[in-house]
């Protein structure tokens, strides 16, 4: 299991995801689910992924490797819109869907999900999900938000906290908290966390930071919420006596 989190903002892009993949109680691994394809000035496209890791490292690597090559349809460096790259994703899924899913389905589910959003010049910065059969939805300013993966624990703090007009700032702690809720509950959702914060107009991708268990700042940061959130639930009224 996995959790990858997107987020829509006015002033740019939140997103995030664990590095946790299971393939039983004893066949743990720590791999990136974050994949980050940039050219300074030009695009910034990330992909995060979920579901069954030899379909996603697939479609990842392949859609790597055509970049700069120049065929169109496959090629990321040419695509015009983020429109175009979802797009790119969700058929390269399906292609490696039709030539490697018989193979796979006796053993396990051969699906994945994928989260794309970056920035193309002239095209502003756009955020997608795309499902497992390839088709895919974008976020907007009335839904500011995509989740693929382990997704209902973290849910409920965003659909409290989150605005479109959210600072990057306010959505990254967020965007924390909700992987502190998952990981809490569901113990195949794991760090390292990667994290990135993406400025609309920037075409830059420089603040992207990886969070293990012990760093100082992700410790802090569980342990104030979770005293924080103590405190004002002490501090609310009890609920009235029979009377």
């Amino acid at each position: 299991m996995t959790y990858c989190l997107g987020m829509l903002l006015a002033g740019g892009l939140v997103l995030a995801s664990d590095s946790r993949s299971n393939a039983g109680v004893d066949q743990v691994q720590k791999v990136s689910k974050l994949a980050l394809i940039a050219t300074p000035g030009s695009r910034v496209i990330a992909i995060l992924s979920a579901g069954n890791l030899a379909t996603t490292q697939a479609v990842i690597s392949e859609l790597k490797q055509a970049d700069g090559f120049g065929q169109a349809g496959r090629d990321l460096s040419l695509a015009r819109t983020m429109f175009d790259v979802a797009e790119m994703v969700g058929d390269k899924l399906r292609e490696v869907f039709q030539r490697d899913g018989k193979y796979v389905e006796p053993y396990g589910d051969p699906s994945a999900s994928f989260l794309v959003g970056g920035e193309i010049a002239g095209d502003g910065h756009r955020l997608f999900e795309v499902y497992s059969a390839g088709n895919f939805v974008e976020a907007s300013p009335r839904s500011s938000f995509l989740q693929i993966g382990e997704t209902k624990y973290g849910k409920p703090i965003l659909d409290r906290g989150l605005a479109y007009e959210s600072t990057l700032e306010h959505a990254a702690k967020l965007a924390l908290l909700s992987f502190d809720a998952t990981m809490r509950s569901n113990l195949s959702v794991g760090p390292p966390l990667d994290l990135m914060r993406y400025q609309s107009g920037s075409l830059r991708a420089d603040n992207l930071i990886t969070l293990e268990d012990d760093d100082p700042y992700w410790r802090a940061l569980r342990d104030d919420y979770s005293a924080g959130l103590t405190a004002l639930v002490d501090s609310l009224p009890a609920p009235p006596d029979q009377t």
